[in-house]
């Protein structure tokens, strides 16, 4: 990552709205339900499942939460009328959890009874920064024994291999393992690149090791191949995990994952809350600086 991309990444703050919804367009679907249905069934199309996510993280009272509860039923009702390959994500922190865990979990049943109940879609708790990364772990080890759900884990935390070991010790269980992208303190988290690819591939062969099923979500070339090595030493079969891709990211490597007959899912995010979701990937991506600066003087990405 060059000096130039970095002092635009973190300049971002200033950068006119405008300009980040233009160079950000292709990682969001778009502000509504049927932009993300449309997106899916491209996607669908062209041999890839999805997880669709309705950003809105960001809340201020429990009105909010049920106003979101509400949109996440109607998603999955959506999911099973449209007959699209897709399943839910949702962020408990849109849901309540920062303000009363207690009426989060309530949410959270509402939105998981819907999903058993309308083809028992599955639904991914997605992790956030550190704060609520136990009260999320918990509520899905709490539910995961009445509910087809699963849990996000992010390999730069210190703690993943631990809370792996953990989930394991009670039962069947499914993640999508990432590298993570909050920004956390070094007690917490690895910091550098090959620390954080390291405990991707410690994690991961953990878990495949101890039959979880694993999304492996991740854009690094380098661990995509360190993966399928592992998966082939293992010996699994392609129904036994599948890999993972944030829309509009690199693409040809989906395509040619799915070429090569591996199961791959792709995360589509749509909603009105598009920002800060806006800004978090393009701060986790500065080598697409070019594209602001380009977006600011032109008014093309």
């Amino acid at each position: 990552m060059n000096l130039f991309n970095k002092l635009i990444a973190v300049s971002l703050p200033i950068v006119p709205k405008s300009i980040v919804r233009k160079v950000s367009a292709r990682y969001i679907a778009g502000d509504t339900l049927a932009d993300a249905v449309r997106v899916v069934r491209a996607l669908n199309a062209e041999g890839a499942m999805a997880t669709v996510d309705v950003l809105g993280e960001y809340i201020h009272s429990l009105e909010e939460a049920t106003k979101n509860t509400k949109y996440c039923c109607e998603v999955l009702l959506t999911i099973e009328r449209e007959m699209i390959d897709s399943n839910l994500s949702i962020k408990l922190t849109s849901l309540g959890l920062a303000i009363d865990p207690s009426a989060c979990e309530r949410n959270v049943r509402t939105i998981l009874e819907t999903a058993r109940d309308h083809g028992n879609i599955f639904v991914r708790f997605d992790m956030e920064n550190s704060p609520y990364t136990t009260l999320t772990v918990d509520l899905y080890d709490k539910l995961r024994k009445e509910f087809h759900i699963g849990v996000v884990l992010q390999a730069y935390m210190r703690r993943t291999k631990s809370d792996i070991e953990r989930l394991i010790s009670g039962g069947t269980t499914n993640i999508r393992l990432c590298k993570g992208i909050y920004i956390e303190s070094e007690e917490i988290a690895f910091k550098s690149g090959n620390e954080i690819r390291d405990n991707f591939l410690r994690c991961l062969e953990y878990a495949l090791a101890n039959n979880v099923y694993v999304g492996i979500a991740t854009h690094d070339a380098m661990l995509i191949e360190e993966a399928k090595e592992l998966i082939n030493s293992i010996g699994l079969s392609k129904d036994k995990y599948e890999f993972q891709m944030l829309l509009g990211v690199t693409e040809q490597m989906r395509r040619q994952l799915i070429k090569e007959d591996f199961r791959l899912r792709v995360y589509v995010p749509f909603g009105a809350d598009w920002y800060g979701y806006s800004v978090r990937r393009l701060k986790e991506n500065p080598s697409i600086a070019g594209h602001i600066v380009k977006a600011m003087f032109t008014g093309r990405t």
